[in-house]
């Protein structure tokens, strides 16, 4: 039987959906970041399961020696060091199929609450404001929406325009990227010079740090509305106030930010928060994108599905 240990918290059906594959589980969600070492050197332990906890780095490895694999029971992979991982011989899992759908409902909530004001149509009403006319929209029906990275969570946005009669372009730097009915990829030149919204689906990794920046923002032909429910870092929170100054933003987005932990921010980091978090055209939340209950169980399921057919040989799931 595999042993496992698992130091965040996962959703309570881990228990039997654990037992079932036959997978001996340690379930530690009480240590601290600095314990995982410890912990992790105490058993002969086939697997660990994260989240965003620890980092998982070469060093940290080296408390594990019979590690064959990490899940990490979400999408991103940004809090692993894949080249690490590979050099030590350990398999990465993680689970984009289980929250995708709710990211891809997400994102369109966003997209319509943007397009038609509504967040603050309702606060002004709140406040007994009652402004018509300054509070109406654009329908997305017609728009020419741009997707940039074409993976689980957005052909799952993909899929949910496409009952609102848009063109949805997408663009992905992946050459097995496969196409579907729901988006015509593109080449980025091709994306810039047609879409009018901008949705941002990549991960993030060192080489896509500030992949959306100035450069890139000035160069679509039309103004834009911008959406980032992928992570903070991939988009140039800089660059992205000076085209919301500019005009060349109508209005943005934003599921994640540069720095989450907004009790420490930078000076510079502070001043562009303070613009975002005031500009009327902007709306922020705190990275719920993916975070729905639904999604919360079904990361489980689809995280060991592939555990098992890990620890079976079987071919990766995807």
């Amino acid at each position: 039987m595999s042993l496992c240990l698992v130091v965040d918290d996962l959703h309570p059906s881990w228990q039997s959906l654990f037992q079932a594959a036959n997978i001996t589980t340690h379930y530690r969600p009480d240590l601290t970041a600095a314990e995982v070492p410890t912990a992790l050197a105490a058993h002969a332990y086939e697997g660990l399961v994260v989240r965003s906890k620890v980092r998982v780095t070469a060093e940290l490895l080296t408390h594990g020696p019979t590690l064959r694999y990490v899940a990490r029971a979400g999408a991103g992979v940004d809090n692993i060091d894949e080249a690490a991982m590979q050099a030590a011989g350990v398999t990465l899992l993680n689970a984009p199929e289980g929250n995708r759908d709710a990211v891809g409902e997400f994102a369109l909530g966003l997209l319509l609450a943007l397009l038609r004001n509504i967040p603050r149509a309702d606060q002004e009403v709140r406040q007994s404001i009652w402004q018509r006319e300054a509070n109406r929209g654009e329908e997305l029906g017609g728009k020419v929406v741009g997707i940039i990275g074409y993976g689980h969570m957005g052909r799952a946005f993909a899929q949910r325009l496409a009952s609102f009669g848009c063109t949805v372009l997408a663009y992905d730097h992946t050459p097995a990227c496969i196409p579907d009915h729901h988006a015509t990829l593109v080449t980025l030149n091709e994306l810039q010079q047609r879409a009018e919204v901008l949705s941002l689906h990549i991960p993030y990794s060192a080489s896509n740090h500030h992949f959306v920046n100035e450069t890139m923002l000035l160069g679509f032909r039309n103004p834009i509305w911008l959406l980032n429910t992928a992570r903070g870092e991939v988009l140039d929170q800089a660059a992205l106030v000076r085209g919301l100054q500019s005009g060349q933003v109508r209005g943005a987005a934003l599921d994640v930010l540069e720095n989450e932990k907004l009790t420490t921010l930078t000076p510079a980091q502070q001043a562009t928060f303070d613009f975002l978090k005031k500009a009327p055209q902007v709306i922020l939340s705190p990275h719920i994108g993916g975070w729905t209950h639904q999604s919360y169980q079904r990361i489980n399921e689809v995280l060991v599905q592939k555990i098992e057919a890990f620890l079976r040989g079987a071919a990766p799931l995807s």
